[in-house]
């Protein structure tokens, strides 16, 4: 039976810049769009669910809505594991395993459905803690087509070729990312004699700035934190766009490629293969453990990016036509109001 929702109540509220609070923010625009008020408050009563993402510093209000009988629904992304592989400091060990101890406790205890963002996140939630007693859906993300389009101003050129990778940030252990695409373009340029150009886009401390500027001699432009109306102008200067961050749960950067018709390039790790299908990119075997972020297979890596520089119009057109039939965010938000309503 589907349940009327007239409000529903998002929470916590993320004021951070980046993917939870560029969820909700969408969210609310959506909902608001088909009539239904989201408030950001659990105790701005009445609402008929609320819709709970990432981890709570205490989980008593949210049960004080359960015990109230009003559904929970849980947006569940993937689980912290960087910090057991990299030196990311105490405090930053400590928040993950915190995370990830409260996010299993709403999971197990309080909810009542989950909507897991991937095949990928469901399969891991349930390798570690095993299955929910309670109703999931899969959706994934999705991003507005209107907004980030092949049509538009962009700075691409026959030569170099440019590479564009995205990620909020870089520190953390996801410094790796940034020696893969050094790597590849090393293979491109020595193997394959290609004049190849990393643009990278996020916050990147100096220190590893530095480090790549006095042992590389790949050329790297730091575009730094770019604002998400940057994002579509940036995608489309580019001639491929490198997924780097291993085991993604559902990464809205890859989206925003797509639907600018920038082909995508990365590792089988995560959910990129249920994000790129079809000739939107290409998916290249990791060969090794990328939980354990072994030295992965550089030159089948730059086979395949050759492969789409190559191809342009081939992989652009298809990059955007996945996109167009699979990652709307118009499609996502109907699939989370059904979700919701179930």
């Amino acid at each position: 039976m589907k349940k009327e929702i007239s409000r529903i109540c998002v929470f916590p509220k993320f004021l951070v810049q980046g993917g939870p609070a560029s969820f909700q923010a969408k969210f609310k625009k959506g909902m608001a769009e088909r009539g239904i008020e989201v408030t950001y408050d659990l105790d701005d009563h009445p609402y008929d669910v609320v819709l709970v993402s990432g981890g709570l510093r205490s989980p008593g209000k949210l049960k004080t809505a359960a015990k109230k009988n009003i559904p929970i629904v849980q947006r569940l992304d993937g689980i912290n594991w960087v910090h057991k592989r990299s030196k990311t400091g105490l405090k930053h060990y400590l928040k993950s395993e915190y995370g990830n101890l409260i996010i299993s406790y709403l999971r197990d205890r309080v909810v009542n459905k989950i909507i897991y963002q991937s095949e990928f996140v469901l399969k891991n939630w349930e390798r570690v803690y095993g299955s929910a007693k309670v109703p999931h859906v899969v959706v994934h993300n999705g991003v507005d087509l209107t907004r980030y389009t092949p049509d538009g101003p962009h700075d691409r050129t026959d030569s170099p070729y440019k590479i564009a990778l995205v990620e909020g940030g870089f520190g953390n252990g996801h410094e790796y990312g940034i020696e893969t695409l050094v790597r590849l373009i090393e293979e491109l340029t020595s193997k394959h004699e290609l004049k190849v150009e990393a643009h990278i886009a996020g916050r990147v401390p100096e220190t590893v700035k530095k480090y790549w500027e006095e042992n590389s001699d790949v050329q790297m432009i730091w575009a730094g934190f770019i604002d998400a109306e940057e994002i579509p102008k940036f995608n489309r200067s580019a001639h491929l766009f490198f997924s780097a961050e291993l085991n993604a749960a559902c990464p809205n950067s890859v989206i925003e490629a797509l639907a600018c018709g920038l082909p995508v390039l990365a590792y089988d790790t995560g959910s990129l293969s249920e994000l790129v299908q079809k000739d939107a990119g290409q998916i290249v075997p990791f060969e090794g453990d990328p939980w354990k972020k072994s030295t992965p297979n550089i030159s089948k890596l730059a086979e395949s990016a050759v492969e789409i520089f190559e191809n342009q119009e081939k992989y652009r057109s298809g990059a955007r036509m996945w996109a167009e039939e699979a990652l709307g965010l118009e499609n996502m938000l109907d699939n989370y109001l059904d979700a919701i309503r179930s």
